[in-house]
């Protein structure tokens, strides 16, 4: 009867303890931002992201400690849309850069959930890797304000074609595709 009991008892435990386990990967907790530091490492060029100049982007994978850095949004974008790349990514971070420091060094303070973003295509401004960007904004009012100046469209995350982030299609035809945002 004692051995009964004991594995009624370690029966429960076990089931009370997977249940926790269960309900603490459940709580959709999302990392924060990391910061930049020398030791991020663009995914696709192997460089320091730190040396190269506007909006860089991070994403965070399940099950991996330490987010995938971006040189260049577009290339993030890239990464998520790839069949080849078989993660799930937790969340995107991207540069809001309505709200970083400045151009060449956006800094880690104007990073944005890329979800949250609004995306500037097709202006010609080129990221850090001497492309054509895919330049986030917080608010759409600057986005529409950042077209004004350097033209573009402005579209979210999911509305980016995927020709854009391909090079396939040039900035004109983009701008064309997106003004009547």
């Amino acid at each position: 009867m004692r051995h009964l009991l004991l594995s009624a008892f370690v029966l429960l435990f076990s089931l009370l303890l997977l249940a926790a386990c269960s309900d603490a990967g459940s709580t959709g907790d999302v990392p924060k931002p990391v910061a930049m530091t020398e030791e991020a490492v663009g995914h696709y060029c192997s460089m320091t992201v730190l040396e190269h100049e506007g909006p860089k982007a991070q994403i965070h994978l399940a099950g991996i400690e330490q987010p995938v850095w971006f040189t260049q949004v577009r290339d993030a974008v890239a990464f998520l849309r790839s069949p080849e790349e078989q993660y799930e990514a937790v969340v995107v971070y991207v540069h809001g850069m309505d709200k970083a420091a400045n151009w060449a060094h956006p800094g880690d303070e104007s990073w944005i959930d890329a979800r949250q973003a609004w995306f500037v295509i097709g202006s010609g401004k080129t990221g850090g890797m001497g492309t054509p960007e895919t330049i986030p904004f917080w608010s759409k009012m600057a986005a529409k304000e950042f077209v004004s100046l350097n033209g573009g469209g402005i579209v979210r995350l999911d509305e980016i074609p995927d020709a854009y982030i391909h090079g396939s299609t040039v900035p004109d035809e983009v701008a064309r595709q997106t003004s009547g945002q």
